[in-house]
């Protein structure tokens, strides 16, 4: 019997194929795989340009690290136009044709994992040479051949599906698992677990286990690629030779307030430049993309580094064993897809709107986006938990007071303070009438000298005062401080910039005579509030905790309301993302007093030697000491000796 030459040509190719699984090719790495001429192809239905793959030199390390078999977890956070999908894709028929791995590719949903198994999968088979080879049943109706599985000649399969489903982690044994956009994912999947605990149960049982996970990230706090990645010991930046002095560094978004990073002119903001942060050079895009092939890739926690994802060496560029687990950081300015003036641009369209600033911190600039969390104390919980005490609890060694300045009223408010700055609201009073007016201030200058009996019978004066002189009456208020004691009587005002100290004490009086002192509102704020938080344990002593009189006169409801009246909210200031405090209308008052009071103890510690601790025994032997009245203003320290250059407690 002859046989025909397209008969031995079918032999031979079912003999080809049928050895196909015990062939070994020389091994490469995915980016030697993917960057040769028969290597990845770019898919016109889902690339922006079709043809040849050529690895970029920032993608080379995360492509690698996602084909190395000595690193079983690799996360990714990343921006847009970084071409992650295709590096993606690219590692999937890595692993498929050269390591023969099975493959469990998910997605936030069925519909997108459809979705990407039709625009991308589909086209890389029939576009990449080496895999078209492995799907005979390509364009086929066939049992291989399905919208959720392909299985290959060489028995290898790649399943994509979608991961909300507790059922598509199940009974699958796969090598690699591959998690695509996984902060989109739910958090709990059907009630069994977090999807990358369930999922990562499906390569337990591989040689070589390997775990991909990438996405944009969404809201801080909650985001899946930030959970994973703080799970990993080791968080990777590109860092990149300054062409100019040649320091390394990683690229930074900077903004318009900084003085290193992406830097424009408001007229031609598309002719962005950037600042080297290490000396101020002033670089242009295509020269950093020239030395993006000299970068290096440092973690941020540990030091250790690589260039290729292959070789890690520490930070004393000693060779080391390659990590397990890595998450790589990645964002827009990196790309030569986009240029800077297009992120500026974009950036410009989002900075006065919080959501499109979030859409654009998300995908540009590929950071978490930090929701206004509210921070806030419900007054209700203050209102339940106040106490009984004497007006000044034994444990109480100092008395300071903050005076608010309001258009037809001047307010004060009475702290004791114990070791570990315990605290307790002593006084509260409010005296209506013109600010401006002689007789008003004549009355709170009586309450200013105002004497406080300590429940074991020890008299006390307040320490210091902190009195608001912004508004409409600050003279009034330098006017009262050099009465009554410019050492004694501090005028305050809040602080321009955010984030100063809770008082900054000048070293000399100002032009009219006083010691005009800044109060950081914001860090005073932060930390009463956190205190506020603290709950009071009967008989011992809370270092911080704020007791509150169960007495309605000083304590009542509306002022729990004023005390809580803030909240931290997220706001625009300058095209940027900030939290400030803001009581929404509500009257605050009572949490202003605080916060001055507040100042009055720093100043008292930081420039005039308090010791709250070495008060413990001072306090009862000063309290012997005559009690000057009103009219001796000099000596206003009150329990305590105090001259014009300072005070010191005896």
């Amino acid at each position: 019997m002859s046989i025909s030459t397209p008969q031995i040509h079918e032999f031979a190719g079912a003999i080809r194929l049928g050895l196909t699984p015990l062939s070994r090719p020389l091994p490469m790495t995915p980016v030697e795989w993917a960057d040769a001429d028969d290597g990845f192809y770019l898919s016109s239905e889902s690339s922006y340009q079709e043809g040849k793959w050529e690895t970029l030199p920032f993608q080379v390390a995360i492509l690698n690290s996602m084909g190395n078999d000595e690193i079983r977890t690799v996360n990714v956070i990343k921006s847009a136009r970084v071409g992650y999908s295709k590096m993606l894709l690219a590692a999937s028929a890595y692993q498929i044709e050269h390591k023969r791995r099975n493959i469990l590719l998910l997605l936030p949903t069925d519909g997108a994992a459809q979705g990407f198994m039709k625009a991308h999968v589909e086209t890389m088979i029939r576009d990449v040479p080496s895999i078209y080879a492995l799907a005979p049943w390509y364009g086929k109706k066939h049992r291989d051949n399905t919208l959720d599985t392909k299985r290959f000649s060489h028995s290898k399969q790649l399943w994509c599906l979608g991961g909300a489903a507790a059922k598509n982690y199940r009974e699958k044994s796969v090598d690699t698992i591959i998690y695509d956009e996984l902060a989109a994912f739910e958090p709990d999947v059907e009630k069994e677990g977090s999807p990358t605990f369930l999922g990562d149960k499906r390569i337990e049982g591989s040689t070589f286990p390997k775990s991909i996970r990438g996405s944009t990230p969404k809201i801080k706090g909650t985001c899946q690629i930030e959970a994973a990645a703080s799970e990993s010991p080791h968080f990777l930046r590109l860092h990149i030779p300054c062409p100019h002095c040649r320091v390394e560094q990683y690229l930074k978004w900077g903004g318009k307030d900084c003085s290193f990073g992406i830097k424009w002119d408001a007229d031609r903001p598309q002719d962005a430049w950037y600042v080297c942060e290490a000396n101020g050079c002033v670089v242009q895009q295509h020269e950093m993309q020239d030395q993006h092939a000299a970068g290096r890739w440092v973690c941020e926690k540990t030091g250790i580094w690589t260039r290729d994802g292959i070789d890690f060496f520490d930070s004393e560029d000693e060779p080391i064993p390659t990590p397990e687990s890595l998450t790589y950081h990645v964002w827009t300015a990196y790309s030569p897809f986009t240029t800077w003036g297009r992120i500026v641009l974009d950036f410009y369209k989002a900075k006065d709107d919080i959501s499109k600033l979030k859409t654009f911190t998300n995908t540009t600039l590929g950071e978490t986006w930090e929701e206004d969390r509210g921070e806030k104390v419900e007054w209700e919980m203050l209102y339940g938990r106040r106490e009984v005490y004497p007006q000044v609890p034994t444990r109480a060694v100092v008395l300071v007071g903050g005076i608010d300045t309001q258009d037809d009223r001047y307010e004060g408010r009475v702290w004791a303070f114990a070791p570990g700055e315990e605290s307790w609201l002593v006084d509260r009073w409010i005296l209506n009438g013109d600010p401006a007016s002689d007789e008003l201030r004549r009355k709170v200058g009586l309450k200013v000298h105002e004497l406080y009996t300590r429940a074991d019978g020890v008299p006390m004066k307040v320490e210091r005062w902190c009195w608001d002189s912004g508004g409409h009456y600050t003279d009034e208020v330098y006017a009262e401080s050099r009465k009554h004691g410019v050492h004694w009587v501090i005028p305050i005002k809040g602080a321009n910039v955010y984030d100063k100290p809770i008082a900054s004490f000048p070293r000399k009086r100002n032009k009219d005579r006083v010691y005009l002192t800044e109060v950081g509102t914001d860090n005073a704020k932060e930390l009463i509030y956190s205190r506020l938080r603290l709950q009071p344990l009967p008989n011992e002593a809370v270092p911080g905790c704020v007791h509150l009189p169960a007495n309605d006169e000083i304590c009542g409801e509306d002022e729990l309301k004023q005390l809580t009246a803030e909240t931290k909210r997220l706001k625009i200031e300058k095209g940027r993302r900030v939290y400030r405090w803001d009581a929404g209308g509500r009257r605050n008052e009572a949490l202003d007093c605080f916060v001055y009071a507040l100042a009055a103890l720093r100043i008292s510690q930081q420039r005039y030697g308090l010791d709250l601790d070495a008060l413990v025994e001072a306090v009862p032997a000063a309290a012997a000491e005559p009690t000057p009245t009103p009219k001796q203003a000099a000596p206003a320290a009150g329990s305590w000796l105090q001259i014009d250059s300072g005070s010191s407690w005896l």
